[in-house]
């Protein structure tokens, strides 16, 4: 198609050569082979000049969306970041959306301000799934989380801290310790079994050689604060979720145990990842650890 536009464009099989690169000779060959595929005379000689005919004009119009479409294929799977206009698709957990995100989602926009980036709040086993159903580019998981078909960017451990409820306000931060006892008997508001916050959590206590007295279950960090804060129970949060305000919880840790999660940036595993992907990833990477 290309060939035959330059032939069309140029009025002659010598300049079109020319500007293709090709001999005269190449480009006859190619306009012969396309007339026989298609049955029908493309050009016609008039004197020592080619002209098109009617149905060569009628491919031309043909040719060149065609053409079109293809160098926006190009374009778009090019591996150019910067040109990349399809959509990015970001997924992320509520707590490090809401505590650990902000700043650095706020200068991802402006550095990439032509990218329509979406982004989807989801437990890490739901996060990954949708990377390997190519439904998300770029997900920020919690670690451990065990799968071969993902690479990973560890980024920085966050602490899983207790949480009693206080009869007084508590302001100012503190950290207190408690015993494993103390907590194997406590009631416990914690994320659901399915989740992998607590697959984490129930390894920790059979480390402590017991099993947790659960009396409530929720997806939600900032429900399960209140819930502790209203005095249903205990529960076991991440650390950045906890910082800051005034509130009715105190916070400790296991005396002599340590519970932490990785926060990783994950994405699919594939030899043909977008180039815009691994671009986000290096980025938020950089302004999450300039925060840390």
């Amino acid at each position: 198609m290309e060939l035959f536009l330059a032939v069309i464009d140029c009025a002659s099989v010598t300049r079109a050569a020319e500007k293709v690169n090709l001999s005269p000779g190449a480009v006859s060959l190619q306009l012969q082979h396309l007339a026989a595929e298609l049955r029908t005379d493309l050009f016609v000689r008039s004197g020592k000049h080619i002209v098109p005919t009617p149905a060569a004009l009628r491919l031309a119009e043909h040719a060149r969306t065609l053409t079109a479409h293809i160098r926006q294929i190009e374009q778009e799977f090019a591996g150019d970041p910067l040109n990349d206009r399809l959509p990015f698709q970001f997924a992320t957990g509520a707590t490090a959306l809401i505590h650990q995100l902000g700043r650095s989602l706020r200068l991802l926009r402006k550095s990439f301000p032509q990218t329509s980036i979406g982004i989807t709040v989801a437990p890490t086993e739901e996060m990954v799934a949708g990377l390997l159903q190519r439904r998300f580019d770029l997900a920020l998981i919690s670690l451990p989380f065990q799968n071969d078909d993902i690479d990973v960017i560890p980024l920085f451990e966050e602490e899983l801290l207790v949480l009693k409820p206080s009869p007084r306000r508590v302001t100012g931060w503190r950290v207190g310790t408690i015993q494993p006892d103390e907590l194997a008997g406590a009631p416990l508001v914690l994320y659901p079994k399915r989740s992998n916050m607590r697959s984490m959590i129930d390894a920790f206590c059979r480390d402590l050689n017991f099993t947790p007295r659960v009396i409530m279950e929720a997806d939600d960090t900032e429900a399960m604060k209140k819930l502790v804060e209203t005095g249903f129970g205990c529960s076991i949060l991440p650390e950045f979720a906890l910082r800051g305000g005034s509130r009715f919880f105190q916070v400790f840790r296991v005396q002599g145990r340590r519970l932490a999660r990785t926060q990783a940036l994950a994405m699919a595993r594939s030899q043909h990842r977008r180039a815009l992907t691994d671009s986000i990833a290096q980025f938020l990477k950089n302004a999450l650890s300039s925060e840390k």
